[in-house]
């Protein structure tokens, strides 16, 4: 096994059509040695004879395979003394071995300081960027930039600016970069929905910051790209199936199930944005009454100006419920119904054993979780078991940090 890059282009007769694509591995190597990696990464500090369980492989075969990892230099072991472990998927239970001879078991972990990595999310007119290491944590301080422009090759001269600059601040240097953003991406690589960037057609959004970065770079969405971060590194480790709900400048839904995304080719449009919470809710753009846009900060804004009585912004609504006004209260008591009914639509349907709500306004969601309780409870059967739910700290360097997880997760195979 050897670390890896290959770089093709291919290039039509015309030389007016332009292929270019680039896969960056940690290293090479049948698809059960980066199952192994990608398991000690999840999962590590874990010992040989639990991953050899949990993988369903010969403590012979995964012995082979972890002394190649080792050798690469990609996982170490740890001291005989050390109790460092990490978290073993849901409803595992590790057999105890019977061998009797042989040396002490050593747990096995990822050797994370050896890659550094990029992460960038867009959200509206700027761009945040962090520094992680393998185990996505970080290695610098994360920073934003404003986009004076959100022009495709705008975009990608200023996010290629800043990642020059703080490159040549993080050792080891960076080897990949992953970049996040509201929409629609395909092949990790080409934009064709960019709703809050007003992009249209297919931009080649990888291959830009590639040219002005000078790194490998892959392109994500930002909610499935939260969702493996959880999966990998936060909150959803070893859970077999969990969703995000995320409140903000829209609203968000994704799934995932063994430590992945669900795929399926329309889940970035936005499919979860006009379900019903609430039948006496507010009208929204498209002519829906009480549809999960009256979550959004626009919708919430301009249901408190009516309250009011005069026009107010998203921020001053915010403010005041933390305030304790009286309307504003009444307004977020309704919020926080309103996404419990959502959160119990989810849990009902596609039967998650969690759910994680974020976004950036999901902060109000802390304030009054008991109605969020109750709007689940208003359409869960009463047998049925508690959802559980879990409100993430929500920050862009989180969001960063998640589209940092994506190339990681493609780093390692």
């Amino acid at each position: 096994m050897t670390t890896h890059e290959t770089d093709t282009r291919k290039t039509a007769e015309s030389g007016d059509e332009h292929e270019h694509t680039t896969d960056v591995q940690w290293f090479t190597g049948s698809p059960q040695t980066h199952r192994v990696a990608r398991a000690i990464t999840q999962y590590g500090p874990i010992a040989r004879t639990t991953l050899a369980q949990l993988l369903g492989l010969s403590q012979g075969a995964l012995s082979r395979i972890t002394s190649d990892l080792i050798y690469e230099g990609v996982i170490e072991e740890l001291p005989g003394d050390t109790t460092e472990q990490g978290r073993l998927p849901q409803d595992f239970i590790p057999k105890e071995s019977r061998e009797k001879r042989g040396r002490p078991q050593t747990n096995l972990r990822l050797r994370a300081g050896e890659r550094t990595f990029l992460g960038i999310n867009i959200h509206g007119s700027e761009a945040s960027i962090v520094a992680v290491d393998a185990l996505c944590r970080p290695v610098g301080p994360c920073r934003t930039v404003t986009l004076e422009s959100t022009k495709p090759q705008d975009v990608a001269a200023t996010i290629g600016t800043a990642i020059r600059k703080y490159r040549s601040d993080v050792t080891p240097s960076p080897v990949a970069v992953g970049m996040s953003f509201g929409g629609h991406a395909e092949d990790d690589r080409y934009v064709t929905y960019a709703p809050f960037l007003h992009w249209d057609g297919r931009v080649d959004a990888a291959g830009a910051i590639e040219q002005t970065s000078g790194l490998p770079t892959a392109v994500f969405n930002d909610l499935d790209s939260l969702l493996l971060y959880e999966s990998w590194f936060g909150a959803g480790i070893g859970v077999r199936r969990f969703a995000v709900v995320t409140i903000g400048a829209g609203v968000g839904y994704s799934l995932a199930e063994d430590g992945m995304p669900v795929d399926y080719p329309d889940k970035s449009y936005g499919l979860a944005g006009h379900i019903l919470v609430d039948p006496e809710g507010p009208r929204c753009y498209a002519g829906h009454t009480g549809c999960s846009q009256c979550l959004t900060n626009d919708s919430l804004a301009e249901e408190y100006s009516g309250m009011v009585g005069h026009m107010v912004t998203f921020d001053q609504f915010a403010a005041d419920a933390q305030e304790g006004t009286a309307q504003a209260r009444q307004l977020l008591n309704r919020l926080c119904f309103r996404l419990g009914v959502l959160v119990s639509t989810v849990a009902n349907f596609a039967m998650p054993s969690k759910v994680l709500i974020s976004g950036e306004s999901s902060f109000l969601a802390k304030m009054n979780q008991e109605s969020i309780r109750s709007g689940i409870n208003w359409y869960r059967p009463s047998q049925a078991a508690t959802v559980d739910f879990e409100i993430l700290d929500f920050s862009w360097e989180s969001w960063a940090k998640a589209a940092a997880a994506r190339a990681i997760a493609r780093y390692i195979g």
